[in-house]
C-alpha cells in the first residue's frame, strides 16, 4: 500500500466550466463517476490495511505480554490496536458514503444520456442550425 499524498490544490478531476453541451456534461459526469470509483477503491483498500494492522498490532501486543516486557508496553500496543480499529470502523461509514455517491454519480450520467442523448443526436445530425436552447421562450 502506497503513501498517502496530499492533493495539490485546484487538481479537481472534474473541472466546472462554462461548457454545458450534451457531450461536455457527459465528459465531466463520466469523470465525476470515474473519480469517485477510484476514490472508492482507495478506501476500500486502506481500511482493509487499517483492519490488516489493529489484528497485527494485536497480536504483537500478546506476544509482548508472553515475552514478559513491561505492563506499560502491553499496554500502549493495546492502546494502538485499539485505536487502529476504532479507525476502521469509522472509515466504514465513510465508506458507505463514499460508496452510496459514486453510485449517484453512476446514475446521473445515466439518467443525463437518457433524457438528453436523443436530443443531442437529432439536432447533431442535422444540417441546418437549431435555435440555442432558450430562444423560444418568452
Amino acid at each position: 500500500m502506497g503513501d498517502l499524498a496530499p492533493r495539490t490544490p485546484g487538481t479537481a478531476p472534474v473541472v466546472a466550466d462554462d461548457d454545458n453541451s450534451y457531450k461536455a456534461v457527459q465528459a465531466k459526469l463520466t469523470k465525476l463517476a470515474s473519480a469517485m470509483d477510484d476514490a472508492w477503491n482507495e478506501l476500500d483498500g486502506i481500511a482493509t490495511h487499517m483492519k490488516v494492522l489493529a489484528a497485527r498490532t494485536d497480536g504483537v501486543a500478546t506476544d509482548i505480554t508472553h515475552a514478559g516486557l513491561d505492563p506499560r508496553f502491553v499496554v500502549a500496543t493495546n492502546s494502538v490496536a485499539t485505536a487502529l480499529d476504532g479507525a476502521h470502523r469509522s472509515m466504514s461509514d465513510l465508506y458507505c458514503e463514499v460508496e452510496e455517491t459514486t453510485d449517484l454519480a453512476h446514475r446521473s450520467q445515466r439518467t443525463h444520456a437518457r433524457l438528453y442523448g436523443a436530443l443531442d443526436e437529432l439536432r447533431s445530425n442535422r444540417r441546418a442550425k437549431t435555435p440555442k436552447p432558450g430562444f423560444f421562450a418568452d
